[in-house]
């Protein structure tokens, strides 16, 4: 796909199906999982005419089958985390540039400029392995941020609270974004009155702790940290773009990421909006795979707005699976 398709994709204000519908052709074209997937269920790529009926591919496949468009050389892959027992899903990923300008511009969208910020990243676990997708994202948003007090942090909680109480003092914009189980660990040692943070968490327990909804998490993060809410990441390694809740766990994606829902007992029953489990389009997704029927269930919102209520039974469980409610 050339340049001036991946240029276009980040420049349209609003999420465009004749795009998708482009994308749709060409992976079907060069993607060989993919129109493998489309063959088995009998598709017919000229029949299709919205994205309602574009197929989607199972997630699982990222964990079975190398699922790459055109024949090219990936640069790099990200690795899905899971325990021993689990199979860990594989992105392989040609242009890192198209990963660095989606979250870039999708975080500029919702929080302003990057440089305006400290950027504190709380996710021990995912520092703990490698090809993180989360990491990545993170440290070059670290870096971008160009504060001498962004970094990661393990374990060392008494330095990040005082990193946080030096921040404060200074009223700096500070984002927090950390992995559930290491947030309430946080804020269980060093409880806090937060005026100048936003806390964000990436959910993700990894049966670490009892389970919780993320109410119950929402509740105690804002109890002990003083901050009047919790934003939350949507996002995952099979995905090059990320959907971010301000509030009460309801997501928004960036113009060039769109989720849909499909039926639990007829997955080709796809609908703009609804209860069921989610499929979403992301077009950042150009030499992979843009169109993906994951395992998460919930409700998309006649805005475009979605929610995130658990996995579907049988699925793995995964470092960057959200809480159930």
């Amino acid at each position: 796909m050339n340049q001036t398709f991946v240029n276009n994709i980040f420049s349209n204000p609003a999420f465009d199906e004749a795009t998708s519908l482009e994308l749709f052709h060409y992976q079907y074209q060069y993607n060989r999982v993919y129109q493998q997937w489309c063959t088995l269920l009998n598709i017919n790529p000229a029949t299709i005419r919205d994205i309602q009926h574009i197929p989607f591919l199972p997630i699982s496949l990222f964990k079975t089958h190398k699922v790459i468009t055109g024949n090219v050389q990936p640069q790099m892959s990200f690795t899905s985390s899971g325990t021993t027992q689990t199979i860990n899903s594989h992105h392989y990923i040609h242009d890192i540039n198209i990963y660095k300008k989606s979250f870039t511009k999708a975080f500029s969208l919702f929080y302003g400029d990057v440089q305006d910020w400290c950027i504190i990243g709380l996710l021990p676990a995912y520092l703990e392995r490698t090809n993180s997708s989360l990491v990545y994202m993170v440290n070059d948003l670290i870096q971008q941020s160009k504060h001498e007090r962004s970094g990661f942090y393990l374990y060392d909680f008494e330095k990040l609270h005082a990193t946080l109480l030096q921040l404060e003092g200074r009223k700096q914009q500070t984002l927090l974004i950390g992995v559930t189980f290491a947030l309430l660990d946080f804020a269980a040692a060093f409880p806090m009155q937060l005026q100048h943070t936003v806390v964000m968490e990436t959910g993700g327990m990894k049966g670490r702790k009892k389970e919780l909804t993320r109410n119950e998490v929402h509740a105690i993060l804002k109890q002990q940290l003083g901050v009047n809410a919790i934003h939350s990441e949507y996002g995952m390694t099979e995905l090059l773009s990320q959907a971010y809740a301000k509030a009460a766990g309801v997501f928004h994606c960036p113009p060039w990421m769109k989720v849909l829902v499909r039926d639990e007992e007829d997955p080709l029953k796809i609908s703009v909006s609804g209860k069921g489990i989610l499929n979403i389009i992301d077009l950042a997704n150009i030499e992979s795979c843009a169109f993906i029927a994951t395992d998460d269930a919930g409700i998309v919102h006649e805005d475009g707005s979605f929610e995130v209520w658990g996995r579907v039974d049988n699925s793995d469980i995964r470092g960057c699976s959200l809480l159930v409610v």
